[in-house]
């Protein structure tokens, strides 16, 4: 049953993918921007394109014919997946699952009017003039985030009125590709955000992880935990809202879907329609199967019977301060020492400031205090400093 699987994206989460996948006998291609990313050090084969580009991504899939088309960023030219399933190939988890969570505006407009679920006030905008006015509409202070973009970038909160220009101006800078539009979030005063991972399965039910905590510096993750504290009804909530939109996008595999939980309940965020970076906490061995290994199986459609926590677990990353490229991560063998922890490094070719460069890993048995193993994952990586070349 070996497929032929093209991956589009190959940094970190790519990587512990790829290695799922070949754990049960797939071929992989990892598909990125630049070479040496973490997912083509581990894939049978390798491309290097600009992610960008319509054609360029046409000729790839014309040259591999795969039997599955697995999407691990958003910043791909995902109208084209559409083109793809009409051709006869299966996009990951489908073309519409790519095209809408990409699109802010798509995602949040399908959430909030189609399936009535509980999501901050929000405006669009695509001039200063529109921005202005919908920052005055919406209240300060307020959340501005272009509607294409990733790991945080072009996102901020406006304070004070002098901070609209600056927002908008940062907005256009991080914004994706040629869609130049951002969306304005009524700032919800949330007590904790939560990640909750949900599995949708070509035959199966949709299955759903003990939630994950963590929490948010520049738009990025900086420490994840599983399990997080929440009331037994706002669960419940949260997974209603993740079966609905997860249904309502189609396809098989693993979601990384957020909510934030406040003093009037849960409030749907975002989702990503693949591994989630907070769910690199899985990896320290807190359920029986790690994320990367869930969504392996949800896309090859092998059984998934259930999901059970195992560990109490947390993660910590590891950010580059500079440009150029990492020859030495010290301090790894202190963090290696202490019980109850593990490590991954991406081996990423170049770093910059705030690149996310490896991960800590800490965990101890179920009923242990969650804070505890947190804490520690946070000062281990601190252990850990990258020697540049």
């Amino acid at each position: 049953m070996q497929k032929k699987i093209l991956l589009l994206g190959s940094g970190e989460l790519g990587k512990e993918l790829v290695i799922s996948l070949q754990r049960l006998g797939q071929y992989v291609i990892a598909v990125d921007s630049y070479e040496g990313a973490p997912a083509m050090q581990v894939a049978h084969a390798f491309e290097v394109i600009n992610m960008l580009d319509g054609d360029a991504l046409d000729k790839i899939v014309a040259k591999y014919k795969p039997d599955l088309i697995v999407p691990e960023i958003e910043a791909i030219r995902t109208e084209r997946f559409y083109d793809y399933e009409k051709q006869g190939y299966t996009v990951v988890p489908s073309a519409k699952a790519a095209n809408f969570t990409m699109n802010r505006k798509a995602i949040r407009d399908l959430a909030a009017k189609e399936l009535g679920l509980k999501t901050a006030k929000y405006k669009y905008a695509t001039t200063l003039e529109e921005f202005t006015k919908g920052v005055k509409e919406i209240g300060i202070p307020c959340v501005i985030k272009p509607l294409m973009s990733s790991s945080g970038k072009g996102q901020s909160v406006i304070k004070t009125e002098a901070d609209i220009e600056k927002s908008w101006n940062y907005a256009m800078e991080g914004s994706r590709g040629d869609y130049k539009e951002v969306i304005i979030e009524q700032f919800v005063k949330f007590n904790s955000e939560i990640t909750l991972l949900t599995v949708t399965q070509k035959n199966g039910p949709t299955l759903f992880c003990p939630p994950i905590g963590h929490r948010q510096e520049r738009g990025d993750y900086q420490e994840s935990w599983q399990p997080c504290a929440i009331s037994d009804k706002d669960l419940k909530d949260a997974q209603d809202m993740a079966a609905k939109v997860t249904a309502a996008l189609t396809g098989a595999g693993i979601w990384g879907v957020e909510f934030f939980l406040t003093d009037n309940g849960v409030y749907f965020s975002e989702l990503s329609p693949r591994p989630h970076d907070t769910g690199m906490v899985t990896l320290a061995g807190t359920q029986n199967l790690s994320e990367f290994e869930l969504h392996a199986r949800a896309i090859l459609g092998l059984s998934i019977p259930q999901i059970t926590l195992e560990k109490h677990g947390a993660s910590a990353v590891v950010l580059a301060s500079q440009n150029g490229s990492v020859k030495e991560y010290k301090g790894l063998n202190k963090v290696l020492d202490t019980i109850n922890t593990d490590a991954r490094i991406f081996n990423k070719p170049t770093s910059r400031p705030y690149r996310r460069m490896a991960v800590v890993l800490t965990y101890d048995k179920v009923g242990s205090d969650v804070q505890a193993v947190k804490q520690k994952a946070i000062e281990l990586s601190k252990l850990i400093e990258l020697i540049y070349n």
